[in-house]
């Protein structure tokens, strides 16, 4: 049973709602801003909140993302810096990294936002639907062919990339 107060377990609130503003924004101060300032609007429409609708983390979530879309429109394009192999161990995980960061980029925002909600903010897809006022089914599939997109642009980056022995000049 939810409190009335929506804010009354603030702490796994906070988690959440930074892990979604740092699927989106990337951690660091961006996300920091964005969940300080869904939890202000949310403390001052805390009255307005209706736990028939949804469970506190949705409706905070649902806040949060009028901050991230905000902070995304004032962002001022930078150039892009320029790619740094990782040392030792941690080359491989910087590549998947790399491959995964461009393989959302090439998503739609919506498939894009999905894959946030879902895997950033760890909304389920009953949550999900509540937000986008939809059923739940249409954003299962939704969220499935998102990730299929993810999955086919990740493959394509990988089969593109030379491998480990042709960059180091090693004739296999």
């Amino acid at each position: 049973m939810f409190s009335r107060d929506p804010l009354a377990n603030p702490e796994p609130l906070i988690r959440r709602v930074y892990a979604y503003a740092a699927y989106r924004l990337g951690d660091g101060p961006d996300a920091e801003d964005a969940t300080s300032d869904a939890f202000e609007r949310a403390l001052r429409y805390r009255d307005s909140y209706d736990r028939q609708k949804g469970e506190p983390a949705a409706w905070l979530i649902g806040i949060a993302r009028r901050s991230v879309d905000q902070i995304l429109a004032d962002r001022v394009p930078l150039a892009e810096p320029a790619d740094v192999a990782a040392p030792g161990d941690l080359e491989e995980q910087a590549v998947a990294r790399l491959e995964l960061a461009g393989a959302l980029a090439s998503l739609t925002d919506q498939d894009r936002e999905l894959v946030a909600l879902r895997y950033g903010a760890d909304l389920s897809a009953r949550q999900i639907a509540e937000l986008f006022e939809a059923r739940t089914n249409t954003i299962e599939v939704a969220l499935h062919r998102a990730l299929e997109r993810l999955r086919r642009e990740i493959a394509r980056e990988q089969s593109d990339r030379p491998s480990a022995a042709a960059a180091n000049g090693v004739r296999v």
